[in-house]
């Protein structure tokens, strides 16, 4: 007996079940929904063979699953390009209706496009919602219509926008999901992924007492002062409209943070050549170094700075790096150093566990200079200074750097000195056109 006419959520980035816009419209489709993921090799292709956050989002859909099976429900998994998963879709389920949510990235764009196309000459709707930011794509800009380039005018007019509606519960029924048999799980080997060593994933709560007091103790590493949600944003699996909602009302400058992930979002939307092109033009006239010892060096932590060894230290083994440390390492790397910033882009995009191509390409050039609301070229971090001020007992250092004070640390792997004298001189030649 045939399956019955059926909508299909395509999950990508929204791993949840709960406060779901696109799900929430879904259970008002008239239809029964039965939720798809598509695992994409064109993606999967890059990564490392042993990936956490390939890991997270298996173990993520796994739980997913679960939760709807118990209730006599299902999800499936496909493991495919995405049109050649799309044809299996609709040619083993009458499908009425899509939703998604929307993705803002180069990629995510150009893919959803193709799909569109496809299901449309199958006379089937595919609706995208918005579900991972607050305001998205033209929804805050300039009196002019265009886009903000400077984030504080963004913030004011993101601010002013806000309602409580923008923060309301999109509630979930999941008794209109599609009734089915369990469907099997691929396994993480069968796509060419190897066992990984367990590795903490933060939890998707946050204590109201870190938000409140976010503003005070945000920029020390060797404490937990931050939420750690940021893994749970970039797969959503947490409420982007819950977790501001909380903001809003305990803590501005936490809210202020999200504000910038939705910049960021907006920035890639409105620059997509912003991933390998610097978004201020005479930026890409620098003359970088690219020294690929010191480089490597940067990469494993043995600069001779041991903030900046902590830091990436700390991400090569666990796969997070604060915030404040994320700032010191990237403008070490293209200032101290003089590497383009598209390198140290790259070894952040394989190692972060919540790697988010708008948040980590907009850190990434707002530390060159060369991004919207960019930090000056001439702003150069002091790591003795940062040191200082933000580890000053070296809790942090001696987390991650356990030889530090002794014979076996490596010596400073330039002068910051030097290294800032070079910098300001590069920078000026090359926005200078010469």
């Amino acid at each position: 007996m045939p399956d019955p006419k059926i909508h299909i959520h395509w999950f990508r980035r929204d791993l949840r079940l709960n406060d779901h816009s696109a799900l929430s419209a879904a259970c008002q489709s008239g239809f029964p929904i039965l939720p798809v993921f598509i695992f994409d090799p064109k993606i999967l292709h890059y990564l490392p063979k042993k990936d956490q956050r390939v890991h997270f989002i298996h173990q993520t859909l796994c739980e997913i699953k679960k939760q709807l099976e118990n209730r006599g429900s299902t999800l499936k998994v496909y493991f495919d390009t995405p049109i050649e998963a799309w044809k299996k879709i609709t040619s083993e389920y009458d499908v009425q209706s899509v939703s998604v949510v929307r993705d803002y990235e180069p990629y995510a764009q150009k893919r959803d496009k193709a799909i569109h196309a496809y299901l449309k000459d199958k006379s089937i709707e595919m609706k995208g919602y918005k579900d991972q930011v607050i305001f998205e794509k033209n929804e805050i800009t300039k009196d002019d219509g265009g886009y903000y380039a400077v984030f504080t005018p963004y913030r004011k007019q993101w601010e002013k926008h806000l309602t409580d509606k923008d923060l309301q519960e999109f509630p979930i029924n999941l008794d209109k999901f599609h009734k089915s048999a369990p469907k099997p799980m691929i396994g993480l080997s069968e796509m060419g992924f190897e066992k990984t060593d367990p590795i903490h994933f933060p939890t998707p709560s946050v204590s109201d007492a870190i938000i409140e007091h976010y503003d005070q103790k945000r920029d020390i590493p060797s404490i937990r002062g931050t939420s750690r949600l940021s893994v749970h944003l970039r797969f959503g699996t947490v409420s982007i409209r819950a977790l501001a909602k909380r903001a809003k009302s305990l803590n501005h400058t936490f809210l202020n943070e999200l504000i910038w992930r939705e910049f960021y979002q907006m920035t890639m939307y409105h620059n997509p050549q912003s991933a390998t092109k610097a978004i201020k033009p005479a930026y890409d006239n620098i003359e970088w170094e690219n020294n690929e010892q010191q480089f490597e060096a940067w990469c494993a932590g043995k600069t001779g700075y041991p903030l900046v060894d902590a830091g990436m230290r700390e991400l090569n083994t666990t796969g997070f790096m604060h915030n404040r440390i994320r700032m010191l390492t990237a403008s070490f790397l293209t200032k101290h150093l003089l590497i383009d910033w598209r390198w140290g882009e790259r070894y952040f995009a394989e190692k972060l566990l919540d790697f988010d191509l708008a948040s980590n390409v907009g850190g990434w050039q707002w530390a060159a200079g060369c991004g919207n609301d960019a930090a000056p070229y001439f702003r150069i971090f002091n790591p003795h200074t940062q040191l200082k001020k933000f580890d000053p007992k070296l809790e942090y250092v001696q987390k991650f750097v356990t030889e530090y004070g002794t014979p076996a640390y490596p010596g400073e792997i330039i002068e910051h000195k030097v290294g800032r004298e070079r910098a300001l001189e590069r920078y000026k030649l090359g926005l200078n056109g010469r």
